[in-house]
């Protein structure tokens, strides 16, 4: 299998000033380091608008995860939980998320998001989509980067993101594979 593997990213907030685009932005910088890896955003602020637009939406959202391979989901913690829109984001479908590996970033105060990690875990067990014992975490995270959106010390988030990114992509292969010899669907048949 030497095809791209493409991963999604996916935003956890919507916030108006929302923290989560700098958290991004050093996944992309990081990924995009990596060979044969193809990247696709999913972005829950790209479903607000019109509520004649939301069929669309959720279509195009579906096509979306169907299309990916894995999935980085990067969220805050807000009150010891994770976002409503990143909630309704993956309530939006069902099948498309089986049988994909899923890891995840996080950030927000002492914790780091690990506890919205944790809830998210169970949301995906769910879906039949495997989620990573490794991800990344920042701690208090706005203090651990500068203006331009650069970690003043980046060696240990690096490592975290080496070693999910490892474990991600072995999962995407080895999932992808087994959904291609038998439709993960026919499973329980």
């Amino acid at each position: 299998m030497n095809e791209k593997m493409t991963i999604a990213i996916v935003y956890g907030s919507t916030r108006q000033g929302r923290f989560c685009d700098t958290i991004v932005n050093w996944t992309l910088t990081e990924l995009w380091a990596e060979s044969g890896v193809r990247v696709i955003l999913i972005d829950p602020l790209q479903l607000k608008g019109p509520a004649e637009n939301a069929a669309v939406s959720e279509a195009a959202l579906e096509v979306k995860i169907g299309e990916a391979d894995a999935f980085i989901v990067v969220t805050p913690e807000y009150n010891h939980g994770y976002p409503a829109a990143l909630k309704e984001l993956i309530d939006s479908c069902y099948e498309p998320w089986h049988a994909k590996p899923v890891g995840f970033i996080s950030y927000g105060g002492v914790s780091g998001g690990l506890r919205a990690v944790e809830q998210l875990r169970q949301v995906f067990a769910e879906l039949h989509a495997v989620t990573l014992r490794d991800s990344v975490s920042f701690a208090n995270a706005w203090a651990q980067f500068d203006e331009a959106g650069n970690l003043f010390k980046p060696a240990e988030a690096k490592a975290a993101l080496t070693v999910m990114l490892r474990r991600l992509k072995w999962w995407a292969r080895a999932l992808k594979a087994a959904r291609v010899e038998n439709a993960y669907g026919e499973v329980a048949a």
